[in-house]
């Protein structure tokens, strides 16, 4: 084989496999991260600090607002269960989250409440209908407790 032949192959081979990886590459960052959403709450808890409670939920609820990355956004709860937010599911607002269970039937709404009253902070695992692929999928959200308000992002795991 000639040198230049060989370095051809070379330099195809190499790109390739970049145009193989670049799928894999974009598609992971339609996707939220745990430390993203993590991140999201805290910000929101700052956000809710700063501009009171009713500013906040507004905010909070709204489907294109600063709250909205890609897969992640917040949810909102009351001490009680009582949900105060939620920007793609307005029917879910003022009632109670400690009856929802999800498609396996694990009582997902009373594990956020419980870990949010009790530890402060923390994560819990359940199955729901992601928002932006309508599927069914694993999802882990964080729920942190501040003043009287439970703020929680999740994360779907594709």
């Amino acid at each position: 084989m000639t040198i230049v032949k060989s370095r051809f192959l070379g330099i195809l081979s190499a790109a390739l496999l970049l145009l193989v990886s670049l799928p894999a590459a974009s598609w992971a960052e339609d996707f939220g991260t745990k430390e993203q959403a993590k991140a999201m709450v805290e910000h929101a808890a700052a956000f809710y600090k700063a501009n009171g409670k009713e500013k906040a939920l507004a905010e909070f609820s709204n489907p294109k607002g600063q709250f909205i990355d890609r897969d992640l956004y917040l949810v909102t709860y009351a001490p009680d269960g009582i949900r105060l937010s939620h920007p793609y599911n307005a029917k879910l607002v003022g009632k109670s989250a400690l009856d929802a269970v999800d498609f396996d039937g694990k009582p997902y709404g009373q594990e956020i409440i419980q870990t949010a009253n009790t530890k402060g902070s923390g994560w819990v695992d359940y199955k729901y209908t992601d928002p932006t692929t309508k599927k069914l999928s694993d999802k882990t959200l964080y729920v942190l407790k501040v003043d009287d308000i439970i703020i929680g992002c999740g994360v779907y795991r594709h």
